[in-house]
């Protein structure tokens, strides 16, 4: 869901190719120095899991029920939402926290001193870390540092992402993670970073992503991580190209994002070519990844269910986990259609 790209069908044939293994890249982004990644085995044990985006562009299914962000996350019912996960036999979770807004559903002193008003009183973060562990289910948070091709400009220049000088912008998106990883402590077992291109210049896809003057500058992928890890030595982090693309960043990462879009590049091993953790994100219903349209039903499975019981059993006989994106509305209510779905691959896995 790497925001202000669309690929052609050139690009899904070539890289449906490719996405078995995670390509490495001469990276002078591969930190130097030794680094030892997290132990990802309870994630290999895991069949498939469900993520959600919801964010503050997400819309309801009726207009009546449009509430303003921060009422719309004081009436958000964690319990709910995780009962829902739980009972389509998913076994964790990837929560979105921001993606095209940088605005967050949780405190943050360092998102309000760069931009006020941005975040929420209520630590619904944290409300639903609890509820998830409550039922057994792993807790990922995704994170989008939203400077990406103007979705959110005013965001962009207070963060400092325009500046020659970008000190500025690492330290304020450094106190971010520092921030939500001390309070979040082994509540949130790992991060998936999206748009990483957006920060990088070395990515290989260039002008794809960087949407500012990146001349003389290298992003300190390391130093990011480590702050990633604040506070759980243990959590899992990766740091993701884009859907379908491939790019190393840094050595200094557990595991694989795996952003196919679509049931396809079946894993050929447990491990990429990097050591890293196989996993794939597949979106069940919803192309566009949020509900963004007002007074839409909620989206209904793409594919037949054999086809994901399918891609499920191959993945997981390399030890290799699947991530099922599921429509959520503003309320918090996901697709019952997909819910169901996901019962009856669950219960016919062996």
């Amino acid at each position: 869901m790497t925001l202000g790209f669309e690929p052609t069908r050139r690009d899904l044939m070539k890289s449906m190719a490719a996405l078995p293994v995670l390509a490495s890249s001469s990276a002078s982004h591969a930190a130097s120095g030794s680094y030892v990644r997290a132990d990802a085995s309870w994630f290999a044990r895991c069949r498939f899991g469900i993520s959600t985006h919801w964010t503050a562009q997400s819309k309801t299914v009726s207009a009546d029920g449009w509430l303003p962000f921060t009422e719309a996350v004081n009436r958000f019912n964690p319990q709910h939402y995780a009962d829902q996960i739980a009972g389509a036999g998913a076994e964790y979770v990837i929560f979105t926290t921001a993606h095209a807004l940088q605005m967050l559903p949780a405190p943050c002193a360092a998102i309000d001193r760069v931009a006020p008003g941005r975040t929420t009183k209520r630590d619904l973060i944290g409300e639903l870390a609890d509820a998830c562990h409550a039922r057994g289910l792993h807790f990922i948070l995704y994170y989008n540092h939203s400077c990406n091709h103007g979705d959110d400009p005013d965001w962009e220049y207070a963060v400092g992402y325009h500046e020659r000088d970008k000190s500025r912008l690492i330290g304020n998106l450094l106190a971010i993670l520092r921030e939500l990883g001390t309070r979040y402590g082994d509540r949130v077992q790992g991060w998936w970073f999206d748009s990483c291109g957006s920060l990088d210049p070395a990515d290989i896809h260039g002008g794809d992503h960087v949407t500012t003057d990146e001349r003389n500058y290298t992003f300190p992928w390391a130093e990011w991580v480590a702050a990633a890890k604040t506070g759980y030595s243990d959590r899992l982090v990766t740091l993701s190209p884009g859907m379908l693309r491939h790019h190393i960043y840094s050595t200094h990462q557990d595991y694989e994002a795996g952003e196919a879009n679509q049931p396809v590049a079946v894993p050929s091993a447990q491990f990429t070519i990097d050591h890293l953790q196989g996993h794939r994100w597949v979106c069940l219903d919803n192309p566009r990844w949020v509900h963004n349209t007002v007074m839409t039903p909620l989206a209904t499975p793409i594919y037949p269910t054999s086809r994901i019981l399918d891609y499920v059993r191959s993945c997981n006989s390399v030890r290799v986990p699947v991530t099922f994106n599921v429509d959520i509305d503003r309320t918090g209510q996901l697709s019952p259609a997909s819910l169901a779905q996901l019962r009856e691959v669950r219960s016919q896995l062996s």
